[in-house]
């Protein structure tokens, strides 16, 4: 099958040229058809970690779906001179298949999160999506990987979901997805927004692009993760440079 979008590279990371209505739709037609597929949400932190790191630039590789999630992509693609057209966040696109996935009576595993997190994020899927199937829920703290995916397996689900932060999530999606074929996508700290135990910027926020200053507002422990952002987008301008 060929590729459903064209993608434009930044810093060797080939992110999808898309709208969210398009992607969204088109995981639908992936889930449905039983097919396997990775979706990574990535931002500026994850093409530095990645350009760092060639063990997960290699897993990168082998994504079906890179997304721009982050502000810093979007600019990135601009100074580039191969413009996106909007974020696609991984927030919003777990929102947008959940809601989806309850209308069609999908199958859905989380893994991830501390405890009692996962267990409010159970109680809230089920209280705004009730015909959404749950088909096996685990927090992040597990040690024997084996064993969580035997589960997986069993659970049969169309759709998995895994907060356990990157690099991680998308390590042992790689090395697990072959055991089902349905939708994989590492998730980060989707479930503790989805929870409440970590609040979204509100849309004026999100709105204007500053949703990385709310949250560093909010949990002044990721300044030195924000660091990241100026390096990251010099790089860019001096590769954007290069090209000229």
């Amino acid at each position: 099958m060929s590729a459903p979008f064209t993608t434009v590279s930044i810093l060797n990371v080939p992110f999808i040229n898309t709208t969210n209505t398009a992607f969204v739709q088109q995981l639908q037609a992936d889930i449905l058809a039983h097919r396997n597929r990775f979706v990574v949400t990535a931002n500026p932190e994850i093409l530095m970690y990645a350009r760092e790191h060639p063990e997960y630039q290699e897993v990168l590789q082998q994504a079906d779906y890179i997304t721009p999630d982050g502000i810093g992509v979007i600019q990135g693609a601009q100074i580039l001179g191969t413009p996106l057209p909007e974020r696609i966040t991984g927030y919003d696109t777990l929102l947008s298949l959940l809601t989806w996935g309850a209308e069609h009576q999908q199958r859905v595993f989380l893994l991830g999160a501390k405890p009692a997190v996962l267990k409010q994020v159970v109680a809230t899927v089920k209280q705004s999506y009730p015909n959404l199937v749950i088909a096996g829920a685990l927090d992040g703290y597990f040690q024997d990987e084996a064993a969580v995916v035997d589960q997986i397996a069993a659970a049969k689900p169309d759709m998995i979901f895994i907060a356990t932060g990157f690099p991680k999530q998308e390590f042992f999606i790689a090395k697990y997805r072959h055991r089902v074929d349905g939708l994989w996508m590492g998730v980060g700290g989707s479930f503790d927004v989805l929870a409440g135990a970590v609040k979204r910027a509100p849309r004026f926020w999100q709105q204007h692009h500053i949703e990385w200053l709310y949250r560093l507002i909010q949990e002044p422990s990721r300044f030195k993760r924000m660091l990241v952002l100026p390096r990251y987008l010099h790089l860019v301008k001096k590769i954007a440079k290069h090209q000229a």
